[in-house]
This record gives C-alpha cells, sequence and structure tokens, in this order.
C-alpha cells in the first residue's frame, strides 16, 4: 500500500502519473464503487459515476491540498458526483429524494442478493431514507468512518451528520419492523 504522500507525488508528476492512478485505482478503487453504487443504486449508473469521479480526481488532484486525507478528498468527490447524476435524473421528478421509488426498481431488477429477503428488505429501508440520511448512513455503517471524516467528505456540521445517522438508524428500524408484520 502506498500512502498518500508518495501517491501524490506520482499523480503529480507528468510521467508517474499513469502509474499514481493505477495505484490509486488499486487502493481505493473497490470503495469509491461501492459508495457510490449505495447512492445510485445501479451497476451501469455506479460505473457511469465511477468514470467521472477518476475524471475529476486526475483533473483536480492539484487542487488537493493535503489539509485530510486523500481517502476524505475522494470520497467527497465521488459522493458529489454521485449527487450530480442523481440531479440530472430529477428532471422528471420533484427532488432527488423523489428518486427512491425508482432505485428501489433498479434495487429489484439488479439485485445480487437474490432469494436474501433480509438484505433486499435491508436496501430497500436504505432506499426510503432522504438522500443526506442514506448517505450518512452509508458512510458510517458501512465504510465505518467517524462522523469528522463524513463531515469533511460532505461538508455537513458532526451535529447534523449525528443527527442524520440517528434519524436513518430509527427509520431503518421502523421499516424492517413494519415490513417484518405484514
Amino acid at each position: 500500500m502506498t500512502d498518500d504522500s508518495a501517491l501524490q507525488e506520482m499523480l503529480h508528476d507528468p510521467v508517474r502519473r499513469d502509474q499514481g492512478f493505477r495505484v490509486l485505482m488499486k487502493q481505493y478503487g473497490q470503495a469509491l464503487y461501492w459508495h457510490i453504487r449505495r447512492i445510485v443504486v445501479g451497476h451501469d449508473d455506479a460505473e457511469d459515476v465511477m468514470q467521472e469521479t477518476c475524471i475529476r480526481v486526475l483533473n483536480g488532484i492539484a487542487s488537493f491540498k493535503g489539509d485530510g486525507p486523500l481517502a476524505t478528498w475522494l470520497y467527497r468527490v465521488a459522493t458529489n458526483e454521485a449527487l450530480q447524476h442523481l440531479r440530472r435524473q430529477t428532471h422528471l421528478f420533484q427532488s432527488i429524494d423523489s428518486l427512491n421509488g425508482t432505485l428501489t426498481a433498479k434495487l429489484q431488477a439488479e439485485s445480487s442478493l437474490d432469494g436474501n429477503e433480509a438484505a433486499m428488505l435491508f436496501q430497500q429501508a436504505l432506499l426510503a431514507l432522504p438522500t443526506q440520511q442514506r448517505i450518512a448512513f452509508n458512510l458510517r455503517y458501512y465504510d465505518e468512518l467517524s462522523y469528522e471524516e463524513i463531515a469533511r467528505i460532505t461538508g455537513k456540521s458532526v451535529n447534523t451528520l449525528k443527527t442524520n445517522y440517528h434519524y436513518a438508524t430509527q427509520k431503518v428500524k421502523s421499516y424492517i419492523t413494519e415490513h417484518l408484520t405484514r
């Protein structure tokens, strides 16, 4: 594993930029893909957003000041690209959050959770969350990031994120309880 400063040097060096990008993708690519996928749901959409994220990272690496971990900056770029993707899809909808039904349908169509009803129910519960709550939940639950790291990624305050995570947790529990008693 290459440390962030060595990786940044490679990405800033025109001769070693390609090598640096390969190392970057080896270290962070899978985590970024799944982070994006949990926001946009569909594989094809996640691939498109990942590609846009890569372009944004390559074009913007010079703006990364190193005042925080490289991973935090990468997650921020990926989150912003995923949200931009959802915004582009909202031309038919009132808001990003109104896409939840469409995202749930995508989840069911592309599900790799075949036969695992509990996992499907959990994913549906997550998709029922408002976007900001879902992002806070995903980063905390799946990526196990601290509230401070999530704040740097999302630009939200720690208190707002704690509130979003708390409400998300309660809504997921309620959703699952409601659907299990049917």
